[in-house]
Order: C-alpha cells, then structure tokens, then sequence
C-alpha cells in the first residue's frame, strides 16, 4: 500500500524557488508529502506561486503584527496544528521562530553555507556568497538542520559541497549552491518521511532504508 503523504507547512518570505522545488519532486513521485498550508512573513512572490499551486491555506503572517518572536511563533504554530502538520519547512524565511515542544524535530531549515561556517543573525541569502568569495574559501555548500530556538543552529541532517574558483562571483556561488539545495532538501525531508531520522544527544542519525 502506497505511504501517505505527510502533511507539510512551508513558511517563506521570497521568491517561492524552493515550493518550486518541493511541488517539482511531489510532481515527480519523489517527495512523500502534501503542502495544505503556506505561511509567508511578508508579501512576496511566493505567496502567488502558493495560490497557483492550489495551496488549500496561504497566509501572510509579520512579525510586527504580533508584538514579540514567541507570539508570532504561537500564532503559525496554532495554524499548523488546524492543519494537523506533521513536517514544518523553512524556505528562505527570514524570522526567528520558537519551536514549542510539540514541533520539536519536525521544524526543518536549510542554510546557503556548510554550517556553523558563515552562519547565525545577519548571515542569509546573498550576504552568505559574498561572505564565501571575501573570504576567499575553496568550497561552500548547503545543510539542512533541524531547527531549534537559534538562528542557523539545530542537529545537522545533511551537507552537499561545491567547488569554489578564483574567478568565482557571489553570483556564482549562489548559483553552485542552489543548485546542490534543490538535491539536499528534498532527500533531506524524504528522510523523515521514511522514519530514518532520529535525533540522540544533539546528531542525527540516519537509519538504512527497509529492504
């Protein structure tokens, strides 16, 4: 018998790339999950490629309209558990959040660099690649992390490298590094789809597949 999806929220605050990528992997048969809920911090793209989608539940949630990071926090969260959300998933949002315990690993993030090198508050989207180039590194990368209540922080599931060339802009690099996003995220959260993750004294561990 055929897994049920599991039921998955995406809060963004861009361009929607990363839904783009999500609903190509559900479209392709490689990615166990459904999108009933799309939750974006402020008016953006994303939000009109969620409705194009048929997402059942898009909602525009700011931060400034909820006084404080706890109570924004409980406020998408009640509108995960009217979902019944399984798996939330960050893609590119922009705000710290507090997972309350009931979420405790199931929030997702991924990061544009090889955590904890160029991570934390300020350290998102470009200003990452252009960090890498200044600092002259040789690769850079992704990883997806479980969340917890810090920025950029949380038990490590995965990282994909890239190469880096003299010549490189941050442009290229973002390029690089997106590209190798769009394999880890979804592998990452096909994961946990499958019950392979678990989580002991901070690492996660990753259990072989059912033969």
């Amino acid at each position: 018998m055929p897994q049920k999806p599991v039921k998955t929220a995406v809060l963004l605050s861009g361009s929607g790339r990363t839904l783009d990528n999500f609903f190509d992997h559900i479209k392709a048969g490689t990615l166990g999950i459904e999108i009933p809920l799309v939750i974006a911090s402020k008016t953006c793209k994303g939000i009109d490629k969620a409705k194009a989608y048929g997402v059942d539940d898009v909602r525009l949630m700011r931060l400034k309209d909820h006084g404080s990071v706890e109570a924004y926090s409980e406020a998408m969260f009640a509108a995960c558990r009217e979902h019944q959300i399984e798996l939330v998933l960050l893609a590119g949002f922009l705000s710290l959040i507090h997972v309350p315990d009931d979420f405790t690993g199931r929030v997702m993030n991924i990061h544009p660099s090889l955590i904890p090198a160029f991570a934390g508050h300020g350290f998102y989207g470009h200003h990452v690649h252009e960090a890498v180039v200044a600092r002259g590194c040789k690769i850079s990368g992704c990883t997806v992390h479980f969340c917890d209540n810090h920025y950029d922080h949380g038990p490590i599931i995965s990282q994909k490298t890239v190469p880096i060339e003299a010549t490189d802009t941050p442009d290229d690099v973002a390029a690089k590094v997106f590209q190798v996003e769009c394999e880890a995220y979804p592998d990452a959260i096909q994961l946990f789809v499958e019950g392979r993750l678990r989580v002991e004294q901070g690492k996660v561990h990753i259990a072989k597949p059912l033969t």
